[in-house]
C-alpha cells in the first residue's frame, strides 16, 4: 500500500475511533443523568397520608370484649362520617342551614348535640329512625332538609344498634338490624340522588358530576358507613355462629378428653 493511500485510510480510522469514543461519552452522560434522576426520585420524601392512632385507655374498656370494642369504634366513625356529610351538604346547600341557625357552624353544633343526646328534631314531628328518614326525604319537606336527613339517619343507626353508641359485655347486637340499617342508607342515598323537590330541583345538591369538576366525596362517605355496617353485621353473625360451633365441639370432644388413670 502506498503512502498516498495509507494516509486517507488512517485518517478515516482515526475519525471512526473518535466518533465511537464521542458516542460512548454521550451515552455514559445520558446513563449517568438517568441514574441521578432515579436516585433523586427515590430519595424524595413520600407524601404524608396520616397514620393510624388508637384512643387513650379508659377504664370502661375493661367491660368490653373485642367485638364490643369493634362495634363501639364503628359506631363512632359512622356518626363522624354523618357529621362530615352534614358539613359537605351545608356547603353545597347554604339555604338549608339558614333555616336552623345564623351560621353553618352553629347549625352543625345543634344537630350534633341533638344526635349525641338522643333529642328529637323539632322539624321531624317527633318521628324517629326510618319514619323520620322518610319524612326528611319527602318532596314537600319545608324545613332544614340537611339537618333532618342527618339527624334521622343517625337516629336510625343508633336504633339499629339497640339504642346505644357504646357496647359492653352485657350488650348484644342483632346483626340483621345492623344489616337493615346499611340497606336503608343505600335506599336513602338513591332517593337523595334521584328524587326531585316540588319545584323540580334536586332534594339536595350532593355529588357533582360536571365535565370540568367531579366531586364524589358525599358518595364516598356514604360508602364508608355502609361498609362498616356490613362488616359489623357479618362479624356479629360469625361470632354467634362460632359460639354455637364451639359449644358443639365441646360436647362432642368431652368423652374423649378425660384424664386417664395413672395408678
Amino acid at each position: 500500500m502506498t503512502a498516498a493511500r495509507a494516509l486517507p485510510l488512517a485518517a478515516a480510522g482515526h475519525c471512526t475511533r473518535d466518533s465511537l469514543r464521542g458516542g460512548s461519552r454521550v451515552g455514559l452522560r445520558l446513563l449517568s443523568g438517568l441514574l441521578l434522576c432515579s436516585l433523586a426520585a427515590c430519595s424524595s420524601a413520600p407524601t404524608n397520608h396520616g397514620e393510624v392512632k388508637g384512643e387513650n385507655f379508659h377504664s370502661r374498656e375493661l367491660l368490653q370484649s373485642d367485638s364490643n370494642r369493634m362495634a363501639t369504634l364503628a359506631m363512632k366513625e359512622n356518626l363522624e362520617s354523618l357529621f362530615l356529610i352534614m358539613d359537605k351538604l351545608y356547603r353545597r346547600n347554604p339555604a338549608e342551614w339558614k333555616k336552623t341557625a345564623s351560621s353553618r357552624e352553629a347549625a352543625m353544633a345543634y344537630v350534633r348535640i341533638a344526635v349525641m343526646e338522643r333529642q328529637p328534631w323539632h322539624e321531624l314531628q317527633d318521628k324517629r329512625d326510618v319514619a323520620a328518614l322518610s319524612l326528611a326525604l319527602q318532596p314537600g319537606f319545608a324545613g332544614d332538609r340537611v339537618a333532618a336527613f342527618v339527624h334521622a339517619a343517625a337516629d336510625m343507626l343508633i336504633t339499629a344498634h339497640g339504642g346505644r353508641t357504646r357496647f359492653t359485655l352485657i350488650d348484644g347486637l342483632d346483626p340483621q338490624l345492623v344489616f337493615n340499617a346499611a340497606r336503608n342508607l343505600e335506599i336513602a342515598n338513591w332517593i337523595l340522588n334521584s328524587r326531585k323537590a316540588l319545584d323540580g330541583k334536586p332534594l339536595l345538591l350532593s355529588n357533582q358530576m360536571a365535565e370540568e369538576v367531579r366531586n364524589l366525596s358525599f358518595e364516598r362517605e356514604m360508602g364508608k358507613i355502609i361498609g362498616r355496617l356490613d362488616l359489623v353485621a357479618d362479624y356479629t353473625t360469625e361470632r354467634y355462629r362460632r359460639s354455637v360451633i364451639g359449644y358443639a365441639q365441646g360436647l362432642l370432644a368431652g368423652p374423649f378428653m378425660q384424664f386417664l388413670p395413672v395408678r
